[in-house]
C-alpha cells in the first residue's frame, strides 16, 4: 500500500533524482528503518519514495558499491549484515584513520571547519533527548564530514567515508545503549576542544578512544546476537 506521508518520499527537484533517492535509502538504513538482512523490494521502494524503478535500481547499485546493500541470489537486494569479527576489524581501521584525521584537523585549525564542528556539536546537544535518533545521527555525520574535510587529506577522506558508510549499519546499535549518548557527547566534546585549541596529540587520542568505546558496545551486541542465533538454530 502506498504511504503518501512516507518519510522516504522524494520531492522532484532540480538536483539529481538518483542522489536524492540514494540519500533517502542510505538514511533509512542508517536509522534502522530498514534492518540488516531485510529484503529491499523495488515495487515497495517505488511506492515509498514516489519514484520509478530506474531511479531505485541506480540507487541500490550505488549502495551496494558502498557495502550497505548485498544482492542475494533468488532474493534480490537486501540490507547488508556484518559479523562481530568484521565489525572489530572495521573499527580498528577506523580508529587509526580517524585519529590521524583529528590530529591533522587540530594542526590546521581552519576557522570555517572549527565553526562547522562547533555548530554540529551544539545541534547534537539539542536533539540528543529526542526519541527519534535520525537528527542526532545526521548531526554526527556532518561533524565527521567537517573533521574529514578539515584534515586536508583527500585519501584519508575517501577511505574513511567508505568505512563510515559501513559503520552506519552499527551506529544505531551503540547509540541506543543506555547512557551511551551522554558518554558519546562528552567524548565528541573532548575531540572538539582538542581541535579548537590545536592539541594535536589530544585530538588524535580522543578520536581513537571514542571509536574504541563505540566499538566495544557494537561488537558486544553483535556477539550476543550471533550467540542467540546459534542457540536458536541448535534448538530447531
Amino acid at each position: 500500500m502506498k504511504r503518501a506521508d512516507s518519510d522516504l518520499n522524494v520531492a522532484r527537484e532540480a538536483t539529481s533524482l538518483r542522489l536524492l533517492v540514494e540519500k533517502r535509502l542510505r538514511t533509512a538504513i542508517g536509522d534502522g528503518t530498514f534492518k540488516p538482512g531485510q529484503r529491499l523490494i523495488e515495487r515497495e521502494l517505488c511506492e515509498q519514495t514516489g519514484v520509478g524503478r530506474t531511479s531505485i535500481r541506480e540507487a541500490l547499485r550505488q549502495l551496494e558499491a558502498e557495502g550497505l546493500v548485498d544482492t542475494v541470489p533468488h532474493r534480490g537486494p537486501v540490507v547488508s549484515t556484518i559479523t562481530a569479527d568484521e565489525a572489530e576489524q572495521l573499527y580498528e581501521l577506523r580508529a587509526m584513520l580517524e585519529g590521524f584525521a583529528g590530529r591533522e584537523c587540530a594542526r590546521k585549525r581552519d576557522p570555517q571547519i572549527l565553526a562547522r564542528l562547533r555548530k554540529q556539536f551544539e545541534i547534537m546537544g539539542q536533539v540528543a533527548r529526542q526519541d527519534d535518533r535520525s537528527d542526532l545521527l545526521a548531526a554526527k555525520t556532518e561533524f565527521y564530514a567537517a573533521m574529514l574535510e578539515g584534515c586536508g587529506n583527500v585519501f584519508v577522506q575517501r577511505f574513511l567515508n567508505m568505512l563510515l558508510n559501513r559503520v552506519t549499519l552499527l551506529r544505531m546499535t551503540s547509540m541506543t545503549q543506555k547512557n551511551r549518548i551522554d558518554h558519546s557527547l562528552k567524548e565528541i566534546e573532548t575531540i572538539l576542544v582538542a581541535i579548537e585549541t590545536g592539541d594535536v596529540d589530544g585530538a588524535e587520542r580522543a578520536c581513537v578512544q571514542h571509536i574504541h568505546n563505540a566499538a566495544a558496545i557494537a561488537v558486544a551486541a553483535l556477539r550476543k546476537n550471533e550467540a542467540t542465533a546459534a542457540n536458536e538454530s541448535k534448538i530447531r
